[in-house]
């Protein structure tokens, strides 16, 4: 049995409790999902199912080795596909079958994978939280990095050295999430707390601990 799902973040609400908590709620389109590719520990080394999330736009401009790969499983080409470990000797999951969020109950816990939003080229501050100098007038040093090594030894800057650079858009995992709802209907995940990337962001979904 496949212990993953392929999804989306619809974007986050909040719900009360019958005290008036007020829970902050990210709502997931988790499924429906298509077994593409069954790896076993004999062919590949390990055991995984790769997924391809169907519930999205049609692949226009797939190439031949995506359209003949998927041919194999009998599914269109998908925007989205990635694998899923799955325990050794799980011999029940085949290509061509389907995944869906029924695979989730209410207070199951969750780890979901994702991209963070990319914020581009970003200075010290905003990227490593640096203080910065003095704001007062004269000052030259208000947002600047300031001495980044030796002059005489080792006349070098130091690999790993903090500096400014791209921000965000890598990868996050947030583990332990609780599931608050599921919604079979419409394929909806409501998970408690927040989940890395955009609104429309691609996501991994899979059951705690697995």
């Amino acid at each position: 049995m496949v212990n993953g799902i392929l999804g989306k973040k619809l974007g986050m609400t909040e719900v009360f409790t019958e005290d008036g908590a007020m829970t902050p709620i990210t709502v997931l389109q988790a499924g429906p999902c298509v077994v593409l590719q069954r790896k076993t520990k004999a062919s590949d080394g390990y055991e995984a199912a790769q997924l391809g999330l169907m519930a999205d736009r049609r692949v226009r401009n797939a190439t031949k080795a995506q359209i003949g790969h998927l041919k194999k499983a009998g599914v269109a080409p998908v925007r989205f596909a990635r694998e899923i470990k799955l325990t050794e000797g799980e011999g029940d999951t085949k290509a061509g079958d389907a995944v869906n969020v029924s695979l989730f109950k209410p207070k199951d816990k969750v780890t979901v994978v994702g991209l963070s939003k990319g914020r581009g080229f970003a200075g010290l501050i905003k990227r490593h939280h640096f203080r910065g100098g003095a704001a007062s007038h004269g000052s030259m040093f208000h947002r600047a990095p300031g001495s980044i090594g030796a002059s005489a030894f080792p006349s070098r800057v130091i690999k790993g050295n903090r500096a400014a650079g791209r921000m965000g858009n890598s990868r996050v995992t947030v583990q332990n999430l609780q599931v608050v709802k599921v919604d079979e209907q419409e394929n909806l995940l409501w998970v408690k707390g927040s989940i890395p990337g955009p609104n429309g962001g691609y996501l991994i979904i899979r059951k705690a601990g697995a």
